[in-house]
């Protein structure tokens, strides 16, 4: 599609593929910022062509995430209650014992979930705390269940390790624009967020990469924060995309605080769903937190821009969500079905390994 022309309906485009036919990697940030100012009914047409040329009508993948490690952490990202700097009065807990983890997981898959996502309040895995992450990784595995983990930065030796267990994914977020990441965190740079990535799929793990959105950036910022992902070597093969839940005590929880800003626009937040959708067609596009705030309608046009994840249940690490209830009520209403088999991605990787 020439830059500066809007898709012509009923004409796939193949915006999203190159020559070959392989997912784009070369977008340009003009690019992206032409899909952002798109007028709404056509931006919401290319992203539905492209969800539905690269992954199954009406079918939601459902995950768990649950936290395995609260509070503590030494970052100091302003977003996060469970940072020591936050004043959030969040108690730091210890590593869960592997048992009541796997209890956890099996309660979801008893729920309908087909990803279990662990995570733990660290900047970094410590040594003596591998071998939990290595068992609790093999037992939900072995309950048929795709596995995630949350950890904070890896070594190369901890993403082989936690490859050699069998994880997944392993998710860890950049958050936002390179250029508005400073004013976000100061414990750790974009690049470590990069690296980490990096050692990820060397090792042969799933990527699992988003950010947020609803933290007192600009458009431009959120055409930064989806450039950055989309220009990856290799696209993530999961994009959570998460609107802040502004927590009292955390710094950008009160610096929001009874401002406009304190909520993302919705219709600015299904765009970058939709141009997260169109930039990487192939990944699973998650929404995220922030749902339990979010009203039907404005759920409903994620799924129609290609969000084709969530997280269910009553919680997320620290903050609230739907809950397993509202969401069959929610999906029954849309016509929408759980994901019955494996993300398709893994499914067509397993399918080339196996030839």
């Amino acid at each position: 599609m020439p830059i500066g022309c809007a898709p012509t309906r009923g004409v796939s485009t193949s915006l999203d593929t190159n020559g070959n036919g392989e997912s784009r990697t070369d977008w340009r940030r003009e690019e992206i910022a032409e899909l952002f100012d798109l007028p709404f009914d056509e931006l919401m047409w290319e992203a539905q062509g492209v969800h539905r040329r690269h992954h199954a009508r009406g079918e939601v993948q459902l995950c768990t995430l649950l936290s395995i490690k609260t509070g503590g952490c030494v970052e100091d990202c302003g977003y996060c209650s469970q940072s020591k700097s936050a004043d959030s009065g969040l108690k730091a807990t210890k590593l869960m014992d592997v048992r009541a983890v796997l209890q956890a997981a099996a309660q979801a898959k008893d729920s309908g979930s087909k990803r279990f996502c662990m995570g733990a309040a660290w900047r970094n895995p410590k040594e003596r705390d591998m071998p939990a992450i290595v068992e609790m990784v093999e037992g939900v595995r072995q309950m048929g269940m795709e596995t995630c983990m949350t950890l904070g930065m890896l070594t190369k030796d901890q993403a082989q390790t936690l490859a050699v267990a069998g994880l997944d994914y392993y998710n860890h977020n950049i958050d936002t624009s390179p250029e508005n990441y400073e004013n976000i965190i100061s414990t750790r740079t974009f690049q470590d967020r990069l690296d980490t990535l990096e050692e990820v799929r060397n090792a042969g793990i799933n990527v699992c990469s988003g950010g947020i959105v609803g933290l007192g950036e600009t458009r431009t910022d959120r055409v930064g924060f989806i450039h950055a992902l989309a220009t990856l070597e290799r696209h993530p093969e999961s994009v959570p995309v998460n609107a802040l839940v502004p927590v009292k005590g955390t710094v950008l929880g009160d610096m929001l605080a009874d401002t406009p800003l304190a909520k993302i626009d919705d219709i600015e937040f299904v765009r970058t769903i939709a141009v997260a959708r169109i930039t990487m067609p192939k990944s699973m596009v998650r929404l995220s937190a922030g749902r339990e705030s979010m009203s039907e309608a404005t759920q409903a046009l994620c799924f129609m821009a290609g969000a084709n994840s969530i997280f269910t249940g009553d919680k997320l690490l620290t903050t609230g969500n739907r809950g397993d209830n509202a969401d069959a009520a929610l999906f029954a209403k849309l016509g929408l079905k759980p994901m019955e088999g494996e993300e398709p991605l893994r499914a067509s990787k397993s399918l080339e390994a196996a030839e």
